[in-house]
C-alpha cells in the first residue's frame, strides 16, 4: 500500500512537471507566433516618387520596387497630415491632432513635445511584452519626459528634428549653409560655402553622441544600428519586437559642392537611393534571419516639399490643376491630394498576397489599431480613437475601408489643425484652400 502510495506521488509530480511545462511552452509559443512590427516612415516622399506608382519616373529603386512587389500596395493610402510633427503625432497615437494636441511642427527650440498624456503604439506594446525601438527622425519633443525613451521606445538612435533645422542647444548655429533649392525665386542670400556636418546633434537614447553631425555617415549608422535591433531582439531577448524607422530622407537632400560631380544622378535620386538601400539592409536582415512573422509597413509622413525646387519628390497625377492655376502649391503643407497621398505597402511573407493592390481609402491614423490588433492587445479606453483596424484589408481582399477621412490644416491657410477638407468616396469638400506655395514668407 505504501508502494502505491509513493508510485501515486510520483505520477502526481509528474502529472504537475507535465502542465507546468506545457503552459510555459504554450506561453513561450505564444510570444513568439506575435508577429514582429517594422514601420518605415519615409519624410516628404510624393506618391509619384516609386516607379510602381508613376511608371514615367524612369528611376526603378531595387528595393523599394521588391517590397512593393512583396507586399500589398495602396494607391489610396494618406498621410494624417501634410507637415511632419503632426502627421507623426497621429501616426503614434490613432488620433488627430485637434485630440492630440499636436497641430504644428516643433522646432529646434520647442521645451515640450508629444503632451504626455497621449499614449504611442510603442507603449502599448512595451507594456505587452514587445521590444521596442526607433531609428531616424522623432520631431515630437527631445527634452526630459518628451524623449522617445520616455514614450514607450527601449532604445533610440537618431536626430531630434529634421536635418536642415539646425541645433537644440547651441544659438547661432541655426541652419546649414547648403542651399535646399538653389534655384529658388524665393532664395534671398547668397550662400559661398556648404559643408555636409550641421550643427543638429545625434542622439543614442538620451545622450549626444555626436554634434555637428555628419549627415554622409548617417544611412550606414541607421542601418547598422536596424540590424543590431533585429538581431538583439530575435536572439538575445526573445521577445517579439517593434522597429519604427522614421527617417529624414527626403526631407531635404543636403550635399557638399564637391560631390556635385561625383555621380549622374540629382541629389534628390540619390538621396532617394540612399533610402532605397537603407529598406535593403533591412528587408536582408528579415530575410536572412528567417524572421517570416514579420510585417513590414511603409509608408510617408507627407507628400514633396515644392519649396524644394528641383529636389522636391514628385506628386505623379496628382498635381491640383485648380490650385496651380491661380499660383497656389498642392504639396506638403495643403489638403490637396499631392500633399497627403504618399505611396504605401504593407509586406507579410504567407499572410499578405504578394503583388496585390488595393485601392481601399485608408489612412496613416490606421497604424495605431491595426497593429495592436495584430498583437492581440487593446489600446487605453479612456479615449477616442480616429483609425480603423484594417487587419481584413491587409489579410483577405476585402476593400471596406474609411466612408469619409478629415485632412487637417497644416499650415497653407487657416487655422492649424482644422479639419478644412473631408473626403467622401470619390468626392473631395474644401472649406478653405490657401495658397500653398512653399513661401518662407507665408504665416
Amino acid at each position: 500500500m505504501a508502494q502505491f502510495g509513493f508510485c501515486l506521488l510520483l505520477l502526481f509530480f509528474g502529472l504537475i512537471h507535465h502542465i507546468k511545462s506545457h503552459i510555459k511552452k504554450e506561453d513561450q509559443t505564444g510570444v513568439m507566433e506575435r508577429p514582429n512590427f517594422i514601420i518605415i516612415l519615409a519624410d516628404d516622399i510624393g506618391w509619384g516618387d516609386l516607379w510602381v506608382n508613376h511608371t514615367n519616373n524612369s528611376t526603378p529603386k531595387p528595393w523599394l520596387d521588391s517590397l512593393m512587389l512583396k507586399g500589398k500596395r495602396f494607391t489610396d493610402f494618406h498621410s494624417p497630415a501634410s507637415t511632419c510633427s503632426p502627421s507623426r503625432a497621429t501616426l503614434l497615437t490613432g488620433r488627430h491632432g485637434l485630440r492630440n494636441g499636436v497641430t504644428h511642427n516643433f522646432a529646434v527650440g520647442s521645451v515640450r513635445g508629444l503632451p504626455l498624456n497621449e499614449t504611442t503604439f510603442a507603449q502599448v506594446l512595451h507594456d505587452a511584452g514587445y521590444y521596442t525601438a526607433i531609428i531616424g527622425k522623432w520631431h515630437l519633443g527631445h527634452n526630459g519626459s518628451y524623449s522617445p525613451v520616455h514614450r514607450g521606445f527601449d532604445y533610440y538612435f537618431g536626430i531630434c528634428y529634421s536635418n536642415d533645422m539646425g541645433s537644440t542647444d547651441k544659438p547661432g548655429l541655426d541652419l546649414p549653409s547648403c542651399p535646399p533649392c538653389v534655384h529658388s525665386q524665393y532664395t534671398t542670400r547668397k550662400h559661398e560655402e556648404c559643408y555636409t556636418e550641421v550643427a543638429l546633434p545625434l542622439f543614442e537614447n538620451e545622450t549626444i553622441i555626436e554634434q555637428p553631425l555628419d549627415t554622409w555617415s548617417l544611412k550606414n549608422r541607421y542601418a547598422s544600428a536596424a540590424v543590431k535591433q533585429i538581431f538583439t531582439t530575435s536572439f538575445s531577448k526573445k521577445q517579439p519586437f517593434l522597429l519604427y524607422v522614421a527617417l529624414a530622407h527626403m526631407h531635404v537632400p543636403l550635399f557638399h559642392n564637391s560631390f556635385l560631380n561625383v555621380t549622374t544622378q540629382d541629389p534628390f535620386t540619390a538621396s532617394l537611393s540612399d533610402m532605397d538601400s537603407l529598406v535593403g539592409t533591412i528587408m536582408q536582415t528579415v530575410s536572412t534571419e528567417q524572421l517570416e512573422n514579420t510585417l513590414i509597413w511603409f509608408t510617408g509622413d507627407n507628400g514633396p516639399w515644392e519649396q524644394k525646387c528641383q529636389f522636391a519628390g514628385h506628386v505623379g497625377p496628382f498635381v491640383g490643376k485648380w490650385q496651380a492655376s491661380r499660383g497656389g502649391g498642392s504639396a506638403k503643407r495643403t489638403t490637396w491630394e499631392g500633399g497627403h497621398r504618399v505611396p504605401t505597402v504593407v509586406a507579410w511573407p504567407k499572410k499578405i498576397k504578394p503583388n496585390s493592390t488595393s485601392r481601399a481609402l485608408l489612412s496613416g491614423l490606421d497604424i495605431f489599431p491595426t497593429i495592436l490588433s495584430l498583437a492581440g492587445v487593446k489600446p487605453p479606453s479612456d479615449r477616442r480613437y480616429d483609425g480603423n483596424d484594417i487587419t481584413d484589408i491587409l489579410l483577405n481582399d476585402s476593400d471596406t475601408a474609411h466612408k469619409s477621412l478629415m485632412h487637417p490644416n497644416s499650415g497653407a491657410a487657416g487655422q492649424f489643425g482644422d479639419l478644412q477638407t473631408i473626403r467622401l468616396k470619390h468626392h473631395k469638400a474644401f472649406y478653405i484652400t490657401g495658397r500653398g506655395r512653399g513661401d518662407p514668407s507665408e504665416p
